[in-house]
């Protein structure tokens, strides 16, 4: 096996995890803000939140301004080709590190930058992961269930029937291999889901919603399902961050 990590004279590409949300950056391991700040160039999922981040940690401490840093869009609007892609990391062929952010948590995990990454590895770029926060496993670690077998699903579908039927495949699946299964939604239909959860999962199941992870606000309850209905009115998730999982 070869030494990935060896110097061969290009640059790498740096996995950064950013907040979650909130303006603490604490929760930030020293050395990833130290790398991260390092950096001149950047592929990010959102320009205006990478930025922020980038102040957030510090940016100006180092002599340097936001607009002294080149920056380019990684995401699902874009839709690059591959050569394009390619080209995003041609400063790493020419010597130069480059980051990867993501709008929220670890990037490549449920975000597009999986593609750059892939590409990166074809071309021979070292790729370093930074540590920092991920919701999926935070999540995971607190809900009480199976964390030795457990599968992400990410988003479900958007129309009711479909998404749905996907949570009662999924619900099933956990009874029949005692696996956990995880999921994640845009902020401002997490509620939705939560309700149709509720009618789709068999009471003695047990749901985790995970809400505003590493937040002031954070809650994470576990629950079988026939308690959840017991206080669902009590329950708000509109447009708040959650994580759901379901299992035995």
């Amino acid at each position: 096996m070869t030494n990935k990590t060896a110097d061969n004279g290009l640059g790498k590409l740096y996995l950064i995890p950013t907040l979650l949300g909130g303006d603490d950056i604490s929760i930030l391991p020293e050395d990833t803000i130290k790398t991260t700040l390092q950096l001149s160039h950047f592929l990010v999922e959102n320009l205006r939140s990478a930025r922020r981040f980038l102040v957030k940690i510090g940016i100006k401490k180092t002599g340097r301004t936001i607009d002294e840093l080149a920056f380019e869009l990684v995401n699902k609007k874009e839709q690059r080709s591959k050569s394009e892609m390619e080209a995003l990391l041609l400063p790493a062929l020419q010597g130069e590190d480059i980051g990867l952010l993501s709008e929220a948590g670890c990037p490549a995990v449920a975000d597009p930058g999986a593609e750059i990454v892939k590409i990166a590895h074809e071309m021979g770029i070292v790729v370093i992961p930074l540590i920092g926060p991920s919701s999926i496993l935070l999540a995971l670690m607190a809900s009480g269930m199976n964390g030795q077998s457990f599968s992400f699903h990410g988003y479900l579908p958007i129309e009711k029937l479909e998404r749905d039927r996907a949570i009662k495949k999924y619900a099933d699946f956990a009874v029949r291999n005692r696996q956990t299964q995880l999921f994640i939604e845009t902020p401002y239909r997490s509620q939705a889901l939560f309700e149709a959860m509720l009618k789709a999962v068999k009471p003695n199941l047990r749901l985790c919603v995970a809400v505003d992870l590493t937040l002031p606000t954070q809650e994470i309850t576990t629950m079988k399902v026939s308690e959840w209905k017991v206080m669902a009115k009590s329950v708000d998730l509109h447009k708040r961050p959650a994580i759901f999982l379901i299992g035995k």
